[in-house]
């Protein structure tokens, strides 16, 4: 059962990873729009292109991070979880 919570907390931790790269690379290409919009401060524009171009890089990068985590974590507890069931079928 403990083995159990710990995958499950493992789980969440990575969804909450996730959840935090989406949100960062959601403000970035917020902060890109208000740079590009501002129509006085022509010689900052990079900073709009710069910061939409990190907003993609990020969320791809957080992308690939979840899917590599999750399926770590898969390979890692699979079997413990197998033979938590394997041992509850023979005890009843």
């Amino acid at each position: 059962m403990r083995d159990h919570l710990a995958i499950e907390r493992t789980k969440l931790a990575n969804e909450r990873t996730l959840l935090t790269y989406i949100r960062t690379s959601i403000y970035l290409v917020l902060g890109g729009m208000a740079f590009l919009g501002m129509q006085d401060f022509e010689e900052i524009r990079y900073m709009g292109h710069l910061s939409l171009s990190l907003s993609f890089i990020l969320l791809v990068i957080g992308i690939v991070r979840f899917i590599q985590l999750k399926r770590h974590i898969k390979a890692m507890y699979e079997p413990i979880l197998a033979k938590e069931i394997k041992e509850a079928t023979e005890n009843k």
